[in-house]
């Protein structure tokens, strides 16, 4: 069995890749830094680490904002809005374990930290690129549900949200344990500079464990995001007909938060896995040292986007965000809400109420509202209230 990594050629076995994986990594550790063993050029290596220092700072930057703008406001703290710390938790995590490393590699133009340290960047990042994925499918399906269930919605009640956080952690475990033990392995990718996955490689094992991954982490989450941003616009426009100008405008907000969300997912992720699979199933040749570093860049840049996307652009965050900035102690629009209600739930587009609920204060509130679009059940003695602030 004959493998190409990285412009190299080592003639192996199946039962021999271990000690294939350590003559690679120390190939790429002593090859001269002006021309890589991958055949990227000193610029073209300067070029990527200008790119992971960015993705670094700014990575750890966006993402440290919102994990501190979550600790100061007590009014963020809502079981759907712990799903998105548990994404900047995750991001945060791949900007400091795992992209120091690429950035010095990419400096020096080789890896640096030798075969276990190229395992350990490979499954850091693995596991925490799929815990991110896997929360934003989940963010996608509560925000789902929450607008379109028609019973009470307790926002004290956490025990969902930690069973899908602690969930997430669970499954990107399941999938990114096995090649540490034995289900295909982790080593250099690309030009010599990073690790992942070893997508070159072709005996079934691997070849399995490959097209697992991009199903069961890439695509099933996928899907997941478009139904149910999709289900959600369709709902947005059904409701919208008791007013047409605030249908309008909510409408075109929604329609760019999808847009948004769906193409930043397809930007960052879908590259890698074609880039993986192709290099799984016989077209290898095709991904040249400069295709490769491209979509792994790329997947990289998630964690800076990431925060933009799904908390600023999320209406009750950037409140607090602007308080922050301002020093204030509360965000205008939710003082007096630092311990919500039983019965009210913030959903990032959306505000949930239970008509039963609300007292009379809220619905004079609720009712003076630029926005505000009421389902009703006839055989239900509960009427779901959809509050939307553009």
């Amino acid at each position: 069995m004959v493998i190409h990594v990285r412009g190299c050629n080592f003639s192996t076995a199946d039962s021999s890749l271990s000690g294939s994986s350590v003559a690679t990594v120390a190939t790429l550790r002593d090859a001269p830094a002006g021309l890589g063993p991958g055949g990227l050029s000193r610029t073209g290596h300067t070029v990527v680490a200008a790119c992971l220092g960015f993705i670094l700072v700014a990575g750890i930057l966006n993402n440290f904002l919102a994990l501190l703008i979550f600790a100061k406001f007590r009014s963020l703290w809502t079981p759907i809005n712990v799903i998105l710390l548990n994404i900047s938790l995750s991001d945060i995590l791949v900007c400091v374990f795992g992209t120091p490393f690429s950035f010095a590699a990419s400096l020096h133009g080789r890896w640096l930290i030798g075969e276990h340290g190229c395992k350990w960047y490979g499954f850091a990042n693995s596991l925490f690129g799929i815990v991110s994925l896997v929360s934003l499918s989940i963010l996608s399906y509560e925000r789902y549900t929450a607008v379109l269930r028609s019973s009470q919605v307790d926002v004290s009640d956490f025990r969902k949200a930690r069973l899908c956080v602690g969930g997430s952690w669970l499954y990107s475990l399941l999938w990114t344990l096995p090649p540490l033990l034995g289900w295909s392995s982790y080593g250099p990718e690309g030009p010599g500079t990073s690790c992942s996955v070893q997508w070159h490689l072709r005996s079934p094992a691997s070849v399995s464990y490959v097209l697992c991954l991009f199903i069961f982490c890439l695509l099933l989450p996928f899907l997941l995001m478009v139904y149910s941003y999709g289900r959600i616009l369709v709902a947005i426009r059904r409701v919208g007909r008791i007013n047409l100008l605030a249908a309008q405008r909510r409408e075109q907000h929604i329609l760019t938060m999808v847009l948004s969300m769906v193409s930043c997912y397809m930007l960052c992720w879908m590259p890698y896995g074609i880039m993986a699979l192709m290099a799984t199933f016989g077209r290898s040749r095709l991904v040249t040292p400069v295709a490769s570093v491209v979509p792994s860049v790329l997947a990289k840049f998630s964690a800076v986007i990431n925060p933009v996307i799904y908390l600023f652009f999320n209406n009750q965050f950037y409140r607090c965000f602007v308080a922050s900035m301002k020093c204030s102690s509360e965000p205008q629009s939710v003082q007096g809400e630092e311990h919500p209600t039983p019965r009210t739930q913030f959903s990032g587009f959306f505000l949930v109420h239970s008509q039963a609920s609300l007292r009379s204060s809220q619905r004079q509130v609720l009712s003076g509202s630029e926005s505000a679009a009421l389902c009703s059940r006839h055989n239900d003695r509960h009427t779901l209230v959809v509050h939307y602030t553009p």
